[in-house]
């Protein structure tokens, strides 16, 4: 039996219908960025993942990138709210909002049978059903509970080179200025997913529908969430964090070449190892 997505109750507040206003420098920082973004959404990693083992093989590399993500959010939430005691208001109350919005839904959405997940959790689960390799991220895992430093446990977990260099490089970018990381976070991450990588999985989904239904049920949450609300309120983070000071979207673009940049040198890597 096929996962269905579950039936969400109506938001309370729907903060993809409160953005969309427009903002010279956001525009202009974005047509930058437009040519690394192009070459990430035609990569020739989406059409060589011709097979299922190849499909795998590039789980166990992608799950680094996937648990990654949730440092910048979390360093975006320490950054940007309180999450100390005795709290205090910190900051701008709108740029609170969707933060916290952001961490409750990729920390904790709905899977497939509407029970609370983080987006991690179901991607790894994901990874299970299609028979990929789950070792390297449980034992990094395992070394992070147990307090070890990010690179070291990436080390010691064997995890493959290329996720270990991409996570690193975001590891750096969140020990970078709070611009920096709303900007790696918005840009670095925002629907970067090809709609090749969609056709793929759901091709494989008409073949073995039970193995690939949870890939592909991550994959609908991911793209809707992005799209619709969450890469608009991450936009509206930096916009909100770099005001009209010229200096402050010249680090934004910094950050957010770095992360793109980041993103192609491991789809890079992925794929030469595809073909070894």
């Amino acid at each position: 039996m096929q996962p269905k997505t579950p039936v969400r109750p109506a938001a309370v507040f729907n903060s993809s219908t409160r953005l969309g206003s427009y903002n010279p420098e956001m525009e202009s920082i974005e047509q930058e960025l437009e040519p690394l973004r192009e070459r990430l959404m035609n990569h020739e990693i989406y059409e060589s993942l011709g097979s299922e083992e190849v499909m795998k093989r590039f789980m166990e590399h992608h799950i680094f990138a996937v648990w990654d993500f949730m440092s910048l959010v979390k360093t975006l939430a320490q950054r940007l709210t309180c999450v100390e005691t005795p709290w205090i208001p910190v900051g701008n109350a709108r740029v609170r909002r969707f933060v916290n919005e952001i961490v409750l839904e990729e920390e904790s959405d709905l899977d497939e049978l509407g029970r609370h997940t983080s987006h991690f959790e179901l991607y790894r689960r994901a990874m299970q059903s299609a028979g990929a390799d789950v070792t390297a991220i449980d034992r990094f895992l395992a070394e992070i509970r147990s307090g070890t430093e990010v690179t070291r446990a990436l080390e010691i977990s064997k995890a493959p080179p290329a996720a270990a260099r991409f996570v690193n490089t975001t590891f750096s970018l969140t020990r970078g200025s709070d611009v920096e990381v709303a900007a790696a976070f918005s840009w670095g991450r925002e629907l970067l997913i090809s709609p090749m990588f969609q056709e793929f999985v759901d091709k494989l989904g008409e073949v073995q529908p039970e193995k690939w239904a949870l890939l592909r049920f991550y994959l609908h949450r991911h793209i809707e969430k992005d799209g619709s609300s969450h890469g608009p309120m991450a936009n509206e983070i930096v916009s909100s964090l770099c005001g009209e000071e010229p200096k402050l979207w010249g680090v934004a673009l910094g950050a957010g070449v770095r992360a793109l940049e980041a993103r192609i040198e491991l789809w890079d890597e992925v794929v030469a190892g595809i073909s070894d």
